[in-house]
């Protein structure tokens, strides 16, 4: 049976971002990839650390959105995206590797998802911070993940004088 609309819609919106990661890099040295935020921005990610995170994010959503589908009620759980980005290197990892391997999920999880069912999307788990959460809600927050970074990167990009 074909999805809702509403699923339908959560998981275009979701596929529509593959690529989106690599137009934050798009036409941005090393150097500005890695280059410290300035005046209100002093103390927040590079445009480098932003997209390893929505890797690190991305990966972790499809292993809760899997273990939603799969599992009774699993427990997910949270984890320290401050420390993951000051602790794991963000700014030596290769930002055209990571934004591949970004699409590469993406295409592999939205083609899973639109083989789903309705039930499948509300389905749940219980998130060790925000509760109770369905698969549906799941997708929508990573999507609206991206679109957050999204903003503030073209800042970023702005900043340094490279277009959007």
């Amino acid at each position: 049976m074909p999805l809702s609309s509403t699923n339908a819609q959560a998981v275009a919106r979701y596929t529509q971002q593959i690529g989106r990661l690599a137009t934050w890099a798009k036409g941005v040295s090393k150097a500005q990839l890695i280059a410290a935020p300035t005046g209100q921005y002093v103390g927040t990610w590079t445009i480098a650390q932003n997209i390893i995170h929505c890797l690190d994010g991305d990966i972790s959503a499809t292993h809760r959105m899997r273990r939603i589908v799969a599992e009774d009620v699993p427990l997910i759980i949270a984890y320290e995206e401050t420390k993951l980005a000051a602790r794991l290197g963000y700014d030596h990892d290769d930002v055209d590797q990571a934004c591949r391997l970004f699409d590469e999920n993406r295409r592999f999880v939205s083609a899973w998802l639109g083989r789903l069912s309705d039930e499948d999307f509300n389905r749940t788990g219980v998130h060790n911070h925000n509760g109770k959460v369905t698969l549906a809600q799941v997708v929508k927050t990573y999507s609206d993940h991206i679109e957050a970074h999204e903003k503030t990167v073209m800042i970023k990009r702005a900043m340094l004088g490279v277009g959007g």
